[in-house]
């Protein structure tokens, strides 16, 4: 049997155009979102790395930045570091979680 009342959060959610339905996401959606599909991506081979996403002309974080100029070779640069990241935990857990960072994704999804 199910909840009636998440039937019709559910309908809410997907009444409109897609942009009106990502807009209307909670955040802490967006972002378990977000981490699942990043990680469906990396089970079928390595994310871009780092100085490519940077020369793609996307922002990186502060803490990818410091990986970033670390003499590290290309397949350290090419992990999901969100997936330690507490800016993820929050975004995961709290719709508006009090994160800053630029260019995180987790901060984006509050907008």
């Amino acid at each position: 049997m199910s909840n009636p009342e998440e039937e019709r959060e559910l309908d809410r959610l997907l009444a409109g155009t897609p942009e009106e339905m990502g807009a209307r996401a909670p955040s802490s959606l967006k972002a378990r979102l977000y981490s699942a599909l990043v990680k469906e991506q990396q089970s079928s081979g390595p994310l871009a790395s780092l100085d490519e996403t940077v020369a793609s002309g996307f922002g990186i974080c502060v803490f990818e930045k410091l990986v970033q100029i670390a003499p590290l070779g290309e397949s350290a640069k090419s992990r999901f570091f969100c997936r330690v990241c507490h800016a993820r935990v929050l975004g995961e857990a709290f719709d508006n979680a009090p994160i800053y960072w630029p260019h995180c994704p987790y901060v984006a999804f509050k907008g």
